[in-house]
């Protein structure tokens, strides 16, 4: 983005080969709009909830690009990226399934944060959102979870938040070291079952 407009923009949904696609992304993007990694001031990066790998992929490419460029990589959440992908008066839930009958999650009212984002059980969400609500738009890759719970709410069952919705969020921060957003620890075990996080 340049001065509130968007420049270039690339978007391709998966769910393996984040480290290998990421460079010739960015590459032919570059070379599609004419602009030069000199000219670019901070890189937006997702910070999660979401996959580990595509977390820690995502993060050591931004960061890798900040310290070759001398320039911020600025973290903005999924869940906020989500929220502001599908704008709506009332209450928004943004989701992405956890697995295991449990979303991450945040509650929006107004487009302002109504919760910290969170992972939790469906029964837990659901409870919160009527005594809250109830919601007026769920969104992410999670709605589908309690499209039949809120039938009333709009649904918009996005794969991921929307590029432009990131960079321009990211352009409105102070810069600070993007950090991932964990909310809860890895299903993986090292060899033998062992939980490296016991």
């Amino acid at each position: 983005m340049q001065d509130g407009e968007t420049v270039a923009v690339a978007s391709e949904p998966m769910t393996r080969g984040h480290q290998e696609s990421l460079a010739p992304m960015l590459q032919a993007m570059l070379a599609k709009s004419g602009v030069s990694l000199d000219t670019i001031d901070r890189i937006a990066v997702t910070v999660g909830p979401g996959s580990f790998t595509g977390l820690r992929v995502g993060l050591a490419f931004a960061k890798g690009l900040s310290l070759a460029l001398g320039k911020p990589a600025v973290g903005v959440t999924s869940l906020e990226a989500l929220a502001a992908s599908a704008p709506a008066a009332g209450l928004c839930l943004a989701l992405i399934d956890a697995r295991r009958d449990q979303a991450y999650w945040q509650g929006f009212a107004e487009g302002q944060p109504a919760t910290p984002p969170k992972a939790s059980g469906l029964a837990e969400i659901v409870d919160w959102a009527i005594e809250a609500g109830p919601p007026t738009m769920l969104v992410g890759p999670g709605s589908d979870l309690l499209a039949s719970r809120f039938p009333a709410a709009a649904h918009r069952p996005m794969a991921g938040p929307d590029p432009v919705v990131i960079a321009r969020l990211a352009a409105t921060r102070e810069p600070r070291p993007a950090a991932p957003l964990y909310l809860r620890t890895p299903d993986a075990k090292l060899p033998g079952g062992v939980d490296p996080f016991a």
